[in-house]
């Protein structure tokens, strides 16, 4: 499984995304490999068509890609905090974190630079 962070799903929902293209790309190539997000990270990607009147649009996007949903589990609290005094990432990454923790992925698809590298440092390969 493949844990994607919100830029690459921000990029694929936004035409005029500067990343759009390479959204597109990442996401055809990783294909045949299932997709999920923490059930933060599709909230964040949901604020900004939420904003323009377009959330069921956006929502039925990510149901045609079928990323499914990590919950965030009872207990993460602690985990999360470690995750952030650890890594020094921002928390919505770290749930990005705990995602992959939760479901053993093999990979965290993202464009940021330093959750990519994290990702990588906790074994977690990084597609991008």
């Amino acid at each position: 499984m493949i844990i994607v962070d919100a830029s690459v799903l921000i990029a694929h929902l936004d035409r005029n995304d500067a990343l759009h293209a390479r959204a597109q790309r990442v996401l055809e190539e990783t294909a045949e490999f299932p997709l999920a997000a923490s059930g933060i990270t599709l909230a964040e990607v949901l604020v900004g068509p939420a904003r323009a009147g377009r959330l069921g649009a956006a929502e039925a996007a990510l149901r045609d890609l079928e990323v499914g949903e990590v919950p965030v589990p009872a207990g993460a609290a602690g985990r999360l905090a470690e995750l952030r005094a650890d890594t020094g990432l921002k928390l919505p990454d770290c749930c990005v974190l705990l995602a992959a923790q939760e479901v053993a992925a093999e990979a965290v698809l993202t464009f940021d630079d330093r959750l990519a590298k994290r990702a990588r440092d906790l074994g977690y390969g990084s597609d991008t």
